[in-house]
């Protein structure tokens, strides 16, 4: 029942997905959140996630940023990595996941997305069928209406955690 909330990767940080295997491995699109998952909530851009996209630049990777934010906020981080982005994405909705890969040129078998949150970023991204990776927030300090959802959220990963020991180990895509 909650399988549709489990992502298909769970990493500490989007800092540390091996972008250039999973190139290797046929990955041509990267679809990210922003808050809580490249930077603290509400934190502009800083040189490690600037560097994160000249680097996926380098590697061929097309990106979106996709937010459910206003356009200001997404704006003033692309403004810095130099990305595309969709501002009030609708998120955990498939119609915005579905314009990122239309706007990379890429299908669900060839995207990944990064976010840090089960019930908008990772429950949207595998609704469109794309390959999800959850990284751990990077701040604790949120909103309230998403501190709300993180407790429900630890009750997900608490079973989550428990059908990757019945696996006899970590939970990594398939494809």
């Amino acid at each position: 029942m909650l399988e549709c909330f489990y992502p298909d990767v769970y990493l500490d940080s989007a800092y540390e997905i091996d972008y250039e295997t999973l190139y290797q491995k046929g990955m041509r699109g990267v679809i990210f959140d922003i808050d809580n998952t490249l930077v603290p909530h509400g934190a502009p851009a800083d040189e490690r996630s600037i560097a994160l996209f000249e680097r996926l630049r380098k590697i061929g990777f097309e990106s979106v940023l996709l937010s459910n934010n206003k356009e200001p906020r997404v704006k003033s981080f692309n403004d810095r990595v130099h990305s595309r982005y969709l501002y009030k994405a609708g998120k955990p909705g498939k119609k915005g996941y579905l314009k990122a890969m239309e706007l990379m040129g890429t299908g669900p078998d060839t995207t990944l997305f990064v976010g840090d949150q089960l019930f908008t970023d990772v429950w949207g991204a595998k609704r469109a069928g794309i390959l999800t990776y959850l990284v751990k927030p990077i701040h604790p300090k949120e909103e309230i209406q998403i501190v709300i959802k993180r407790r429900l959220e630890w009750i997900v990963l608490f079973f989550y955690a428990r059908s990757l020991r019945r696996q006899g180990g970590k939970h990594e895509d398939r494809r």
